[in-house]
């Protein structure tokens, strides 16, 4: 099980598809996301992942906060947010997650808060039909009608549905569909509806009731990650130029002590004239 991601919900727009048709479509921004924290099964029971959004002014952070983005030796973050994986996708602290986490047609879950819509009705929020139009109601045409039994209970039941508060709630919403990402840029667009407002943040994570392929990142799309393994791999390509280079210096050294007898011969010669 993969990590998700914490993304920004700038609004909507649309793309084209080859054939001309448009694919309304919510962006959602992926901004300096880092790896803050690890829970590991030996020191807190479950495996996860705490994952760090964008980047905050230390002025705006809790002392406590900035202690512990201090210890990861990452920038304060605006939004904080954990996911749990398994033990095999772990991530290491510090690590940032790119846009291209997602692929275009998979499936994924976003959750967020829902827009507050305020004080409503039970027609607006539980979708009542309402009472009569005409015979005999009056004033009370849009009310919930009666909400509890007789003397026994004698109370109205919890759970109820009733007019109230409505929004502003923890919402999840299934199965979208991921049209494209932008790793640059730190995008991904979605097509379906994602709860929330402009400017909320959003948690993504892999569809739960579907399918996914295998050429999903694995176990997580890590911002130059790539590029450190060919850095890795350079100087294993290097090490046999190094070694004959000094297999070819060798013989110079070696030559050296040829010409020492020469020079014996040399001196044992001018010797012998001055005698």
């Amino acid at each position: 099980m993969r990590t998700g991601l914490i993304a920004q919900k700038m609004g909507m727009t649309r793309v084209f598809t080859d054939d001309g048709q448009h694919v309304p479509v919510t962006v959602l921004k992926v901004d300096n996301l880092q790896v803050v924290d690890v829970r590991t099964k030996e020191a807190n029971g479950y495996d996860a992942v705490q994952l760090g959004w964008g980047t905050a002014k230390a002025k705006n952070v809790s002392k406590s906060m900035r202690g512990h983005f201090a210890k990861a030796k990452v920038e304060p973050k605006r939004k904080v947010a954990e996911f749990r994986v398994s033990e095999d996708a772990m991530l290491s602290v510090g690590d940032e997650l790119s846009a291209d986490h997602f692929v275009a047609g998979q499936h994924v879950d976003v959750v967020g808060t829902s827009i507050g819509k305020g004080f409503a009705g039970a027609m607006k929020r539980h979708n009542f039909g309402g009472l009569e139009a005409s015979h005999g109601i009056s004033i009370s045409h849009r009310s919930h009608g009666s909400t509890g039994n007789s003397q026994d209970p004698g109370k109205v039941w919890k759970g109820k549905k009733m007019a109230g508060h409505m929004g502003d709630a923890r919402t999840t919403t299934q199965n979208l569909e991921v049209v494209s990402t932008d790793a640059e840029r730190g995008l991904v667009l979605v097509r379906g509806a994602v709860p929330g407002s402009k400017g909320g943040y959003v948690y993504i994570s892999d569809a739960k009731k579907k399918k996914h392929s295998d050429d999903l990142p694995f176990p997580a799309a890590i911002v130059g990650g790539a590029e450190a393994a060919s850095d890795e791999e350079a100087p294993a390509e290097e090490t046999p130029v190094e070694e004959a280079a000094v297999e070819e210096a060798a013989p110079v050294e070696d030559a050296a002590p040829e010409d020492a007898p020469a020079e014996e011969a040399s001196d044992d010669a001018e010797e012998e004239k001055k005698d």
